[in-house]
């Protein structure tokens, strides 16, 4: 049994082991072209989606991170453009006392799930805006997405460490 007993003057003295503080969120850039416009309105509405997202960290100082989030839509009718809209979201955190690999995970899915609900408004917004009907991105499992990037970076590693490259050739 443990006799400890931790008044709270010793408690509000100990400093935390990890801290995460949402400091800002802004759109970074944003993008809209409709260069079939007028007449993709006259055209039957039977859209063909393409979407890219991508996600970027930055260090800006001792335990400052800016946080990005990069959507790309790319909206066709009959294999002519819509409309193309692209949204930078991003987030400054600060993130003290995290070890590594809990770090990286912050960084990479936990604040861009954070980021994801801004940058999904900013999109129907400016479509909105552009005359089409709204666009309303799917959620995103970020914490799936950064299982899967972790499990290839170990395969890779794996694979580079079983095969190692002859002549400075990347192995196959």
């Amino acid at each position: 049994m443990n006799d400890t007993v931790t008044t709270p003057e010793a408690a509000a003295t100990e400093t935390p082991r990890e801290q995460f503080v949402l400091q800002k969120i802004y759109v970074k850039d944003i993008s809209f072209e409709a260069p079939n416009t007028p007449q993709v309105f006259t055209e039957k509405w039977e859209p063909k989606t393409h979407l890219e997202i991508g996600t970027k960290g930055m260090v800006l100082g001792q335990n400052n991170y800016e946080v990005g989030l990069t959507v790309t839509v790319t909206v066709t009718i009959n294999d002519k453009t819509a409309f193309l809209v692209e949204v930078h979201q991003a987030g400054i955190f600060a993130l003290v006392g995290f070890e590594a690999g809990k770090l990286d995970y912050m960084l990479n899915a936990y604040c861009p799930s954070i980021l994801f609900p801004y940058l999904r408004e900013a999109v129907s917004d400016v479509v909105t805006r552009g005359g089409f009907q709204p666009l309303l991105l799917a959620p995103v499992n970020f914490d799936a997405y950064y299982e899967q990037r972790v499990r290839q970076m170990q395969a890779q590693q794996n694979a580079g460490t079983a095969e190692a490259p002859t002549n400075g050739a990347a192995p196959n």
